[in-house]
């Protein structure tokens, strides 16, 4: 193994043992899973590799449906996101819809800062609206930690009531599906999720939501 890590056949040596353990524990476990997915999860989440989504809330592959973007943000016109989501909801008959952002997010903490990084700058744009949009209670608190641990969450209850006003789940609620929306956060300094908000079942929640938050 080189200082860098494990190269890809060692990874691939991995994936065996792992086939193999999984299979000495339930023999039927892969034949079933390749039959089909029925998840009661769909994951938005960051791209950053220490928040995978099926190790953190202790799920077996096929069971959470996933979609991670840097700094876990959904934007109307993201067709990648969306046609996530409408899969989600349309073939797999999601139930619900996680939000989940992190504490000490880079893609927040270059938003709030105003980082220069090349082509991302223009994704993290969306953060920054967010910013902006609360730029008073961030400028409130005493410093940067507290402003960047405020605009994690600022930025997860954003991006979850941007799902819920999505023509894919809008249109959901309207033909009567139920399906809520959960805004969560991770502790990468202790691995605990944590609820930021009451979970949105209906547009009337969402537009609760927004008047709570003066949005």
């Amino acid at each position: 193994m080189s200082s860098e890590g494990p190269t890809v056949d060692s990874l691939l040596d991995r994936n065996r043992s792992w086939a193999d353990e999984m299979t000495r524990a339930d023999p039927e476990f892969f034949s079933r899973l390749a039959q089909q997915q029925a998840p009661r999860y769909l994951w938005i989440g960051c791209s950053d590799s220490r928040v995978p989504a099926n190790q953190i809330l202790g799920l077996m592959p096929g069971e959470i449906f996933v979609h991670r973007n840097v700094a876990n943000v959904v934007v109307h016109s993201d067709l990648n996101c969306l046609s996530v989501m409408q899969f989600a909801l349309d073939v797999l008959k999601t139930r619900h819809i996680i939000v989940c952002g992190h504490y000490g997010c880079g893609g927040v903490h270059a938003a709030l800062h105003d980082m220069k990084m090349g082509l991302i700058d223009n994704w993290l744009r969306h953060v920054q609206d967010v910013r902006n949009r609360n730029r008073q209670e961030l400028l409130a608190l005493k410093d940067d930690h507290e402003r960047l641990v405020r605009l994690c969450e600022l930025n997860v209850l954003a991006q979850a009531i941007n799902v819920a006003e999505t023509t894919v789940l809008q249109d959901a609620w309207a033909r009567g599906q139920e399906v809520a929306v959960h805004s969560l956060i991770y502790g990468l300094d202790n691995g605990i999720l944590r609820s930021l908000s009451n979970s949105f079942n209906s547009p009337e929640d969402v537009l609760k939501r927004k008047g709570e938050l003066g949005w």
